[in-house]
């Protein structure tokens, strides 16, 4: 049976040992899991300090490949984590891997307006968009992406190009979940995130899966014909099976128009708590 330090990995069959230990995803999962479980150990305010948990085992229940023969690539994983303790107590384990994802907050602006003197002439761009796994056609959202390959800021520049045909240099994006991370007191529990090394970004849903999402920024000026031409503009790469519509709404109706969305509501927050801080 193949085994990742010592511990036992069972594999569906037509997945490599190989293959799940190239896989960035799965690679991301089991190092931070190892440091977290480390610091029980290390420690001594630990809450499982006493009864340290150990992952005694992992298995990997299917997965998903992207792409076409021959140039396949592994895509999502489901795995079931065993972590228990000494006394036989154990932790929800099944996780659905896929890897990090971006997500842009990207605000327009009349460019006949004076600097400062926005008010309610600050859009947003959202995206309007088919999400099976939501069950939705026309699910309304922050632009987003999924992190393959480079650095955060560039894939964020390049889902700005391909959903809103936008060229904005990756310099010139504002990470707000690394400016928010970045007001918090380093020296507290809270601030080192009791040392686990946690991305400084959004987790969707951390009872089940490892996505996490920074979340950038960009403002930019406009003329103001141009911000009519926007709204009901089709996008995306239709060979990749998107078909996105682009729909702008003004910051201060951001909350409402983005209710379903968790990417629209934690930069709602971010933005709003630093420009609060005068941090923006």
């Amino acid at each position: 049976m193949p085994s990742i330090d010592n511990i036992p990995v069972n594999l569906p069959e037509g997945l490599t040992e190989d293959k799940l230990r190239e896989f960035s995803p799965f690679k991301n999962w089991h190092a931070t899991l190892k440091r977290s479980l480390s610091l029980q150990h290390t420690n001594s305010t630990h809450p499982f300090h006493k009864d340290p948990y150990s992952l005694r085992s992992i298995t990997v229940q299917s997965f998903d490949l992207f792409g076409r023969p021959p140039h396949q690539r592994l895509g999502f994983l489901k795995l079931i984590a065993e972590v228990s303790n000494g006394s036989g107590e154990r932790l929800p384990g099944s996780i659905f891997l896929r890897g990090p994802s971006v997500a842009m907050l990207v605000m327009l602006m009349p460019d006949d307006l004076p600097a400062g003197q926005e008010g309610d002439e600050r859009y947003v761009v959202l995206t309007v968009q088919a999400r099976i796994p939501a069950g939705s056609l026309e699910f309304v959202e922050l632009p987003a992406g999924m992190v393959d390959e480079g650095s955060f800021s560039g894939t964020a520049a390049q889902e700005i190009r391909e959903e809103l045909g936008l060229e904005i240099p990756a310099s010139e994006l504002r990470n707000l979940s690394e400016m928010a991370a970045a007001t918090v007191d380093a020296g507290s529990k809270e601030g080192k995130g009791l040392g686990e090394g946690l991305p400084a970004a959004m987790y969707p849903s951390a009872g089940g899966c490892d996505e996490f999402i920074p979340i950038f920024m960009h403002e930019q000026r406009v003329p103001r014909e141009t911000l009519k031409e926007w709204t009901g503009k089709l996008t995306g790469l239709r060979d990749h099976g998107e078909k996105i519509t682009l729909k702008l709404v003004k910051m201060k109706d951001l909350w409402k128009e983005g209710v379903r969305d968790a990417k629209c509501l934690a930069a709602i927050a971010l933005w709003e708590g630093l420009r609060r801080e005068n941090k923006l």
